[in-house]
């Protein structure tokens, strides 16, 4: 590894010299544990460095975050996915063990966790839907219905404001709500247009020319469409290239879903996927728009690959006060 150029590398993150040291020697572990498996996939090897990790009591986030930038750094996007895989949305599990004792109590807590605990921090994505569904099936039987609504559509996702401080800023400049949602939509466009053009991934995935004309005709995507005092927003698919090349309706849901902790499950099958989880996503789209007027807002979820459809859509009620024209 060129270890001046990956010490350059981490240096534009702002750590300090002890993380920059520690990070380096996580990635030179890595690189020789993945010298040494070459008979199978590099997905594969990611996981079972990672196995490894667990049982060390290694696998904190900066230790799995230095694998993505190897990946990044190495130009090698299959581990950068792989290690994306593991973090992403990491904190949803141990966040709804904190909420469910805020709101329910940590009796019913420990009831619904009971035998299932947390999943490790790397936890591959396919074991993720066991530690998750039977704690959401256990809660439908605890809690009435709109209360699991409400804790979920608050989001399990960690989004502290300064992820959204922009959109605030350019819905000011704009001349109302329907202007902000045309610029927000524009500018997504852009955005993976020019990931596209720079041949470098969006997030964990490729744009290709058919996922730029299938966002670029829809402004619901990542975006949203007003009606009255209704903003409709459909998700990007997780993997929008595969998405639109499929043609069977469980590998599309697949390849649309991007929750980490349903996706696999989606087409391995063998669990029950409560579709009241995806409130949670329903609360991770309306934030954008939360932090944009300043208030908590309702959203309601409309279509989700796990109740059978081919697509996640909610809907999101503005305040009934906003000055909609």
């Amino acid at each position: 590894m060129d270890r001046e150029g990956f010490r350059t590398l981490l240096k534009t993150r702002n750590l300090t010299e002890e993380k920059i040291v520690a990070a380096i020697a996580i990635a030179e572990r890595f690189e020789a544990y993945l010298a040494a498996s070459t008979n199978q996939p590099v997905s594969v090897t990611i996981l079972a460095f990672c196995k490894a990790l667990i049982q060390e009591q290694q696998n904190t986030y900066d230790n799995l975050l230095t694998l993505a930038r190897y990946g990044r750094f190495t130009r090698n996007d299959e581990i950068y996915v792989a290690a994306l895989e593991l973090l992403d949305g990491a904190e949803a599990q141990p966040n709804l063990y904190q909420r469910v004792a805020q709101i329910f109590g940590e009796a019913i807590r420990d009831e619904v966790f009971d035998g299932i605990g947390i999943a490790p921090l790397g936890t591959p994505s396919i074991e993720k839907p066991f530690y998750m569904f039977p704690v959401i099936d256990r809660l439908v039987q605890k809690v009435s219905l709109p209360e699991l609504e409400k804790l979920l559509s608050d989001c399990l996702r960690d989004l502290p404001y300064i992820y959204y401080k922009n959109e605030r800023r350019k819905y000011k400049n704009s001349r109302n709500i329907d202007h902000y949602l045309q610029k927000r939509h524009r500018s997504f466009v852009r955005e993976i247009r020019k990931c596209q053009q720079e041949g470098r991934l969006f997030f964990s995935q490729e744009i290709t020319d058919e996922v730029v004309e299938f966002v670029k005709n829809n402004q619901e995507i990542e975006s949203g469409v007003r009606e009255g005092n209704i903003v409709y927003v459909t998700k990007i698919p997780y993997n929008a290239k595969l998405y639109l090349a499929e043609c069977d309706p469980t590998l599309k849901r697949y390849y649309a879903c991007h929750c980490p902790w349903a996706r696999e499950a989606i087409k391995n099958g063998g669990l029950h996927l409560n579709p009241v989880f995806c409130n949670c996503s329903g609360g991770f789209t309306k934030k954008p728009l939360e932090i944009v007027l300043g208030q908590k807002l309702q959203v309601e979820l409309l279509e989700s690959v796990l109740q059978g459809d081919l697509r996640c859509r909610f809907a999101i009620h503005l305040p009934i006060n906003l000055e909609l024209a």
